[in-house]
């Protein structure tokens, strides 16, 4: 008789890439859970690595953007459901080496397209349908997102001032 293995909560880790104009590296994703959804480029930690090393390959890999890690601003408690996959995830502000160097879809099975947006595009993209008020157009709305990004927004707030 099999058993299903127990549950593991696993460690990701996003990178928040900005340019000058305050705008970030964002993503929508592909094939995995959470298809659909906009993220930032990121990805699971590396057994050894550090979370600034795992940022900065898991940025190069995903979007060819040779990024220098510079602070932890962040991490959220992601429980996804019905897939019962369970992240902490941790996230890293990173600066481009080349200021003129833009994301490229290095990954096409993993994500659609990279396109830069500020935290005001991502709360108006999440608020939009929940100006109405019904609640089940605002999760439509968050379900937009990745669920960390999500969590980060709601335990976070006054995130633009810790970047």
């Amino acid at each position: 008789m099999a058993t299903n293995p127990a549950p593991v909560v696993r460690v990701g880790v996003a990178a928040i890439i900005k340019d000058d104009d305050g705008r970030m590296v964002m993503g929508v994703r592909k094939g995995s859970h959470g298809s659909g959804t906009w993220q930032f480029p990121g990805g699971h930690l590396d057994v050894g690595e550090s979370w600034f090393e795992c940022a900065e390959r898991e940025t190069l890999e995903e979007t060819g953007l040779q990024v220098k890690a510079e602070k932890f601003v962040a991490l959220t408690n992601d429980v996804f459901d019905p897939e019962k996959k369970h992240y902490i995830t941790i996230f890293i502000v990173c600066k481009r080496v080349d200021d003129t160097q833009e994301p490229v879809i290095m990954e096409p099975e993993k994500c659609e397209s990279w396109s830069w947006k500020t935290w005001s595009d991502v709360r108006s993209m999440m608020s939009a349908a929940a100006a109405e008020g019904k609640e089940e157009e605002k999760e439509k709305g968050q379900q937009k997102f990745f669920l960390p990004i999500v969590n980060l927004l709601r335990d976070h707030p006054d995130i633009e001032s810790l970047i």
